[in-house]
């Protein structure tokens, strides 16, 4: 590695890290001075212990906010790198060398490969096995969250409802499974029996629910047809909490956004989840096209020229926020009487990709 490598890698590495504590440690001050009197609402709690659930809850949530902000994270990182070569006229002694600042920008890119990479791993390595305790709202203390079961589908087809499943009991209290099986119709299911119980308590030896007073109903009686004392799901405590939430897809795995397509239900939920499985492609290829239409921007030669520079880089950025959010909204609404998540997924790199070769091609070096 030469020594303008070095240097722009030093740079570019220092504003990462300086990006990367200012903008999520502002989240988490503006997040807890919002939710500030949730985590003291325990009385019975200490102040350590109150402190240990802070430091707990947003520890964790540091997997999600670096998912979020990793695109503007690495603009920030290129803006502060670069903006202080500018302010110091280094670029201008670069280029009067005979090096290109094209040059002088590979790293940065280079750089931003490599933490794209992290950020692939943060979202399909690091947040699903956490993705329970990532739900947990601000009031709850770790070990005692409890959750309604509302008509979550399992691996047979089946919706389990309960009014409370508690989590350190891995137990369902009054469940209700309506046991379902596939028609001949895509996408249509339907209702064989249901099985009612006081308690299903999980049972990690068999990988499924162990009922006390289970009792199963055909369709069309109104007489239970045998006791039941086990039903076999792939549904596990752990996915109880993070399906249990409108947003859980999120959190999900590549694997497992797969896995739950496999079980063709609702058009709607089809939607959601091939939308999440195209954006997980897309979002990391457009955190990459946005450095890339700020780079040129951003190196100018002129100090004077740096803060409009930046203002304008930071707009682009915020740019490709906006269309990427406006895609996400319509990627499961019905337009021209279709659903079309893989063309909305697609479409912010359709538009910003061109821009940013054409941003690098006019770039002035």
């Amino acid at each position: 590695m030469k020594i303008l490598d070095r240097y722009v890698v030093k740079n570019f590495l220092i504003g990462y890290a300086i990006a990367f504590c200012v903008l999520i440690g502002l989240t988490i001050v503006i997040d807890l001075f919002v939710n500030l009197d949730e985590f003291t609402e325990h009385a019975e709690l200490s102040t350590w212990a109150v402190i240990g659930n802070i430091f707990s809850f947003y520890g964790l949530r540091t997997t999600l906010y670096f998912r979020d902000f990793a695109g503007m994270i690495t603009v920030v990182a290129a803006a502060f790198s670069l903006g202080k070569m500018i302010r110091s006229n280094e670029l201008v002694a670069i280029m009067a060398s005979g090096v290109s600042l094209k040059r002088v920008i590979a790293p940065i890119i280079f750089l931003a490969l490599l933490l794209t990479g992290v950020l692939i791993i943060d979202q399909e390595f690091l947040i699903p096995p956490i993705s329970d305790k990532l739900v947990r709202s601000h009031d709850v203390v770790p070990g005692q969250e409890t959750y309604d079961v509302r008509f979550i589908s399992d691996g047979n087809g089946s919706l389990i409802c309960s009014q409370k499943f508690d989590v350190e009991e891995s137990t369902m209290y009054d469940p209700t499974i309506l046991v379902r099986r596939r028609t001949d119709i895509a996408g249509v299911w339907e209702v064989v029996g249901r099985i009612s119980a006081e308690k299903a308590v999980y049972n990690p030896e068999t990988s499924g629910w162990d009922l006390i007073n289970g009792r199963l109903i055909k369709k069309d009686s109104i007489e239970f047809a045998g006791l039941i004392t086990y039903y076999s799901s792939d549904l596990t405590p752990k996915d109880i909490p993070v399906r249990s939430k409108a947003r859980y897809k999120t959190l999900l795995s590549s694997r497992q956004l797969a896995a739950l397509a496999v079980q063709k239900t609702k058009v709607k939920d089809l939607a959601q989840l091939y939308s999440q499985k195209h954006f997980r492609i897309t979002e990391p290829i457009i955190n990459l096209v946005m450095l890339m239409v700020s780079l040129p921007i951003l190196v100018c030669r002129d100090p004077k020229a740096m803060k409009s520079a930046i203002i304008i880089s930071f707009a682009t950025t915020a740019t490709c926020f906006i269309t990427i959010f406006i895609c996400k909204m319509l990627a499961t609404e019905v337009i021209f009487d279709r659903v079309m998540p893989e063309f909305w997924a697609w479409l912010p790199i359709f538009i910003f990709l061109p821009v940013a070769f054409i941003q690098l091609d006019s770039m002035k070096t």
